[in-house]
């Protein structure tokens, strides 16, 4: 009895922290976010985004192509392929848009593999993810509410179009910090 006790409150357990890792956004806060999406389009028109995605496409470094989802997870956060994500341009801009309300921010070329990023991503590739997948047709996206792997905290994810003369080139995530909006 025990045992099936323990093992059925194990199940809940597991539910309900599934369910608190993605649970819809409450309405109230809707416009907050719709206010940050606004900027964050802003930021995605910028030249030195623009330009990060435009260079990548046109030539991928060859150390990309070496790079897996399960070597992205075992590279620290130390390795230098790692820092040169936080230490270029675009990198740069992202780190000047931060506030206490984004989690994350992420750069992506049309191909879903990384630019630059303030801090390392929990995923090299989002591949078949609509954070990805939408922005490139050219419309945002928005996700549900989940606690984030990389940084821990309890976010909303929305994801814009990198836009050059109205086509998708690439796309931003950034991660907005539910308890700060």
């Amino acid at each position: 009895m025990k045992t099936t006790f323990l093992a059925a409150l194990g199940f809940a357990g597991l539910f309900s922290l599934r369910v608190l890792a993605a649970t819809p956004i409450d309405p109230a806060l809707q416009p907050k976010v719709d206010a940050k999406l606004k900027d964050i389009q802003a930021w995605a028109a910028s030249p030195a985004i623009v330009e990060a995605v435009k260079a990548q496409n046109a030539q991928l470094p060859l150390d990309y192509a070496a790079m897996t989802q399960e070597k992205w997870k075992a590279t620290t956060i130390l390795d230098p392929f790692v820092r040169s994500f936080a230490k270029n341009a675009s990198a740069e801009f992202l780190k000047n848009k931060k506030s206490n309300a984004l989690s994350e921010a992420f750069l992506s070329d049309a191909n879903r593999l990384k630019i630059a990023f303030p801090s390392k991503t929990s995923n090299w590739s989002h591949k078949g993810k609509g954070k990805h997948d939408v922005p490139m047709t050219g419309k945002t996206w928005q996700g549900a509410i989940e606690l984030d792997e990389s940084t821990g905290l309890r976010q909303l994810e929305i994801a814009v179009p990198v836009l050059e003369t109205g086509k998708p080139i690439g796309s931003l995530v950034v991660g907005l910090r539910i308890n700060k909006l």
